[in-house]
């Protein structure tokens, strides 16, 4: 193959060391598939690294801020390089957690309730009775998450301008179901040691946590979740591979979508891939999968 890969990786947000790692792991599955790959390791000079390429495709492997909210697919869409993953529309709105709630809920996506407060709001006094979840409004892999209990004081926070999105906390099993193309793949359970929650530590570090995959529930259930994976991938308006997170507490039988990840980790224990796995689709068939999935206007 004569074409250039460029696996985008690393830049400024809060998971860069995730993006990097996914990054790696793509690049090198590439290399197995036979393509031709530039690994660019990236901060804010995305368009200075691409332009010194000049690469066919770009494998977008960032995560976080900058990288899955539409300012570099924007980017690319100027440059004219086709890339992988949601375009500028999808990718802006699946990364603002309030507004892609209102438009799962919009398309018969159970949600549960949640507002958007200012760092300050929040810290000042209870926003909403307790337990919640805090979360920043444009983040990912559970960075700035804090879960405030009932007798819990308000939030201590270190930025007093920061936009939060402040949710009923949903108690029950953790779920994922991965949609490749605009169809559901599978479902796993996420099983975290003693009953914690699913935190940064939990999602990244080997042992964090235990997958159940394919995840056991009720047949019902299963099919809620893979229907309600597509019609958020298809309502969003994503592109290539997307996650979709639920709760479903089984003693009440309520099922709550959490969000949806544009950009789903590649690392060692990620869980698309691992879903991807499970229904025969080797790690290199899934990168070259989202390779040639690649284009512009998305």
């Amino acid at each position: 193959m004569d074409s250039v890969v460029a696996v985008l990786m690393g830049g400024n947000s809060s998971e860069r060391s995730v993006s990097i790692a996914s990054g790696k792991a793509c690049a090198e599955g590439l290399s197995a598939a036979g393509y031709r790959v530039a690994q660019l390791e990236v901060y804010d000079n995305v368009a200075e690294k691409l332009l010194q390429v000049r690469p066919s495709v770009v494998f977008n492997s960032l995560h976080g801020t900058g990288g899955e909210d539409g300012i570099v697919q924007g980017l690319l869409e100027s440059l004219g390089i086709p890339y992988t993953h949601s375009g500028v529309m999808a990718s802006a709105l699946a990364m603002h957690k309030v507004n892609a709630k209102h438009v799962a809920a919009a398309h018969g996506i159970p949600v549960a309730d949640a507002i958007e407060v200012t760092a300050s709001e929040a810290a000042a006094a209870h926003v909403m009775q307790p337990p919640y979840v805090l979360k920043p409004v444009s983040d990912g892999s559970s960075c700035g998450v804090q879960i405030i209990r009932a007798g819990d004081a308000p939030p201590v926070l270190q930025s007093e301008t920061a936009s939060l999105m402040v949710e009923r906390y949903v108690a029950g099993r953790e779920l994922t179901c991965a949609v490749m193309g605009g169809e559901a793949l599978g479902i796993t359970e996420i099983v975290v040691e003693g009953g914690a929650w699913y935190d940064f530590t939990a999602k990244y570090a080997v042992g964090g946590s235990t997958h159940i995959c394919p995840a056991v529930l009720p047949l019902d259930v299963e099919e809620k979740i893979r229907r309600y994976s597509e019609t958020a991938h298809r309502a969003i308006g994503c592109r290539g591979v997307t996650r979709s997170d639920f709760r479903y507490d089984p003693v009440t039988g309520e099922l709550i979508w959490l969000e949806i990840n544009t950009q789903p980790g590649m690392t060692p224990t990620s869980l698309l891939p691992e879903i991807a796995a499970h229904q025969g689709i080797s790690f290199q068939d899934l990168v070259s999968w989202i390779v040639q999935d690649a284009s512009l206007n998305r």
